[in-house]
């Protein structure tokens, strides 16, 4: 069977810790679908690591690592990452294997994510420039390049038949940027990708679970930026949400089992697009700064806010989540009260169902508040020991989304995570 664990709001929830920490009860991990935008932050041997293509389970010697057919990748990104982690002692050509129908990110693609955005001036999106969007775009366009593409001999026809189309494109933006020297490193990366184990995923991942294998599917970003059903447009280019496991990897929806929603005990979101619960006065910069809330990628500023039940209800519902993990509780410490969104108030009429258009229009969180506990809980290691109006809160929430909250991380380190 597969699990799957995935956010539950506009990303950057922690759940490269959780992964990490579920690691050792899996015997593989597989990354599903995003790209070099979503930042997995884990910490080894007390040393910050960010992965943006690897999974997080990478640092389980034992432990099979596989990116996923949905996953958009960027060589060079994984060349980077594959040294990073080499560093620590980590053979990534024993335990990271790639799929063959993986799309590649060009350099060209990340021109066209600039100049899209530049385009769009007050209405952009807030994209990393990564590439993402353009890669997806001809992923649905049929004119990608896939990983297994690299050992066909008419790879570099391929190549830049591509590059003239994008060329093509860039002309009509007025656009104009020199990539010769990032062509030149991404040719490299792609001759060390051809040295990693590239291989048929979908029997591989089939074949492993027939054997009675488990699986971890990670997500990356959040489920309020799914291309279907998140904050359209401000969303990402796939589908973050637990039905994007089958087409990533190749799974039959009978083969998911347990899907495991994180979300902070808060609210956060990068870049533009709506997010009814934030806060812009003292308690949001607050937020951000105990919670050192800045991208793992961009390192732009979150944008801080408190937790939206109506937003993390509908998540739940559309992934089937059956236990959630809730993240960075601890930052929530010193709050004497803290809030929640149990509604939305939408020009007088008061709704707990997401839109289905939430930009544009004017929504008013409806809030019930709690008494903080304001207490340091970041030692705390078992439930009973957890502080009773930490309790109270997370009680609340199990009642109104209708899955429990089984774990809450009370800080950074691997180990600081307490069962409930």
């Amino acid at each position: 069977m597969v699990d799957v664990i995935l956010g539950l709001q506009w990303g950057d929830e922690g759940k490269g810790k959780i992964v990490d920490y579920f690691a050792p009860e899996y015997d593989i991990i597989a990354r599903f679908q995003g790209g070099p935008n979503a930042g997995h932050t884990l910490y080894v041997d007390g040393k910050k690591m960010v992965l943006h293509q690897i999974p997080s389970g990478i640092f389980h010697q034992n432990t099979i690592n596989i990116i996923g057919n949905g996953v958009v990748l960027d060589p060079v990104t994984l060349k980077r990452e594959c040294d990073a982690v080499a560093a620590y002692g980590v053979d990534v050509r024993k335990n990271l294997f790639i799929s063959q129908r993986t799309n590649i990110i060009v350099p060209t693609h990340r021109a066209l994510d600039k100049a899209s955005e530049l385009q769009k001036g007050e209405s952009k999106i807030g994209s990393t420039l990564k590439g993402i969007g353009p890669a997806y775009m001809d992923k649905t366009g049929r004119n990608a390049l896939r990983v297994g593409d690299l050992l066909h001999p008419n790879f570099s026809k391929q190549y830049t038949d591509l590059r003239n189309k994008h060329q093509v494109l860039l002309d009509n933006f007025n656009f104009t940027e020199d990539i010769s020297a990032s062509e030149q490193e991404f040719f490299e990366a792609l001759e060390f990708l051809k040295t990693l184990n590239v291989i048929n995923c979908e029997y591989f991942i089939n074949d492993n679970i027939s054997k009675g294998k488990k699986v971890l599917a990670e997500g990356a970003q959040g489920s309020m930026l799914d291309i279907d059903f998140g904050t359209f447009p401000f969303v990402t280019s796939s589908n973050t949400t637990s039905a994007g496991v089958c087409t990533g990897l190749g799974v039959s929806p009978r083969q998911i089992n347990d899907v495991l929603g994180v979300t902070k005990a808060y609210c956060t979101r990068v870049g533009g697009g709506p997010f009814p619960t934030e806060l812009h006065d003292a308690t949001g910069e607050e937020l951000r700064r105990i919670g050192s809330e800045f991208g793992a990628t961009t390192g732009r500023p979150r944008r801080c806010g408190w937790i939206d039940l109506v937003a993390l209800k509908f998540a739940c519902m559309i992934n089937g989540v059956s236990k959630i993990i809730m993240t960075k509780a601890d930052v929530l410490d010193s709050f004497n009260e803290l809030n929640v969104c149990t509604a939305y108030n939408l020009g007088g009429t008061q709704t707990t169902e997401v839109p289905f258009q939430m930009s544009g229009i004017d929504i008013e969180p409806v809030w019930k508040s709690f008494a903080g506990w304001n207490m340091d809980t970041t030692a705390i290691k078992e439930a009973a020991a957890l502080p009773e109006t930490m309790s109270t809160y997370i009680d609340f929430i199990n009642n109104y989304v209708g899955a429990p909250v089984k774990f809450v991380s009370n800080g950074p380190g691997r180990e600081q995570i307490v069962r409930l």
